[in-house]
This record gives structure tokens, sequence and C-alpha cells, in this order.
């Protein structure tokens, strides 16, 4: 599948925050009336966070993952400044410029797979666990699945912890590339999930370098190189420019499936550990 470019929205009103989050996101109305769950580069983690939201949400699309629409969303110098919570100030006002901005779903909940057994297949299941192991996603465990369920199907949220090689790349080898991925262990949906080796076998030759480089694309230049910028993470780690930045993630991509892929192994074994492992007595379930 070819991945289609962001649309790019103008935010017009700061409508609610969603303390939930860690980052504090907001539901956002843009100037054509649209909503969207909008991530701010102003935030803690930085426009990184935003970089592997964007990256992930493509892969996720290209293995038949259901994502919501992502738009970038621009933020002027005026937006927001009446709110009179200082946390809230203090993010928006480092966050002028290029945003994330997730669709909106309204009367999405929560996903519990017991209530909604039927919205979780054993091969979902699996290309899910096989994805996060491959990005190093760690927000997907019992406590923070970041899952909802919304139209009668469930739907990935929240990739920003993802790909977090790419907050010192001056410590990228290519064995720390290829390297497993113990926190899968504790992944929501292992104990539901299928052969992640048969679906390893499936998605990596579709998985081009055209493709990794797809993902990357959407990501625009302002998120990964501004100098104009004060972020201290924009531009860093010596790179001459967006270009050069891009062509990191996809390298680092295709090196991390290539070869034995000891991420995906552990993950197939992590899932025959949970399914051999007795059930927990009652008391512990509570």
């Amino acid at each position: 599948m070819t991945l289609q470019p962001l649309t790019r929205r103008d935010a017009a009103i700061y409508l609610t925050p969603l303390r939930e989050g860690g980052s504090l996101p907001a539901v956002v109305e843009d100037t054509d009336g649209d909503l969207w769950v909008v991530k701010f580069r102003g935030a803690g983690q930085g426009p990184k966070a935003l970089v592997a939201e964007i990256i992930v949400a493509g892969l996720a699309e290209h293995l038949g993952l259901p994502v919501p629409t992502l738009a970038l969303v621009s933020l002027d110098e005026t937006f927001g400044q009446g709110d009179r919570d200082p946390e809230i100030l203090d993010i928006l006002r480092g966050s002028h410029g290029v945003n994330v901005g997730m669709a909106y779903m309204d009367g999405a909940f929560n996903l519990d797979p017991v209530a909604v057994p039927e919205a979780i297949t054993a091969d979902f299941a699996a290309r899910l666990v096989w994805l996060d192991a491959f990005v190093m996603n760690p927000d997907r465990s019992a406590r923070n699945p970041n899952m909802m369920f919304w139209s009668e199907r469930p739907w990935l949220i929240d990739h920003g912890a993802a790909l977090f090689d790419h907050h010192d790349w001056s410590r990228v080898t290519p064995e720390r590339t290829g390297r497993a991925f113990p926190m899968v262990e504790q992944h929501f949906l292992l104990g539901h999930a299928g052969g992640i080796t048969d679906v390893d076998a499936e998605v990596v030759p579709t998985l081009t370098e055209d493709v990794l480089s797809g993902a990357v694309a959407r990501v625009p230049d302002e998120l990964l190189f501004d100098p104009t910028r004060p972020d201290p993470l924009v531009g860093s780690d010596g790179a001459a420019g967006a270009a050069e930045l891009r062509a990191r993630y996809v390298d680092y991509l295709v090196r991390r499936l290539e070869g034995q892929r000891a991420w995906a192994t552990e993950a197939d074994a992590a899932r025959r550990r949970r399914a051999d492992a007795p059930p927990l007595p009652l008391k512990a379930r509570r």
C-alpha cells in the first residue's frame, strides 16, 4: 500500500486537556471545525515523540492495523494564550508551529478484550505484538494498553515512546539495533496472539526499503530539523539536515529487519511461555 501524505490543519480553539496522558495532549478544533487530539512538541517528550507517532502509525497502516487519521496541526503564537493553567501555557508556548493531531473518535473507550473478545483475533494480536517488538514500543502493557474501541473495532493510539534509540543516535551500533526487546513479556495482547514468527515470515518481505522510506517521508522537515528553533532534540546528533535524519531512520529500520531478528524470535518465545504458564489463582487476579 502507498501511504498518503499527512494533511495540514490550523488550530483554532483549545477545547480540553486530556490529563490521562503524561504529555498532556488536548482536544483541539481546527479552522475547518474538525476535532483532533493533538500531541504537542512542547511537551516533556519533545518533538521526537511526534516523529515516532508518525512513523509507527504508517507502519501499522501497512500491516493492516487500525490507527486514527493523523494530521499536522499548526499553532500560531496566540493559540490558547487565554488559558489560566500555567502547565498548559508552558506547553503551548513551546509548541508554536507543527504538531501532530489524531482524529477525535467521539464515544471511543479503552479496549478491554474481556468485554469485547470478538474484537481481538489471534492474527490481530500477533501482528500488534510483532509491530511493538519491531519498534520497541513499551507502552502496550495491561496498565497502559493504548488501545481504544470505536466503530466496532480496536484502534491503536500513542506511539510516542517507540523508537527510543532515536533519542541518542550516537549509541546506535549494529548490535544494539538488532537486539531483542524484553519488555514484550509485558505486552497487553501477548496471551491472545497467534504465532509471531509466522507473522514475521509474512510481513518482513513486504516491508521493503521503499515502504519504510514512505513511512518516514510523512514526517515534516519542521519536526526533524529546524535550526531556528530552541528545541534541544530537533536537529541534534550532528545531522546536516532533515534529509540526512530521514535516511538515518530508514537505515535503522532496514537494519532492524535484517538477519535472524532476535526480537521476533524472543517475542514468540515469550508468547509460548505465557501460553504454558498456569492460570493465576483467583485472589491474585483481583
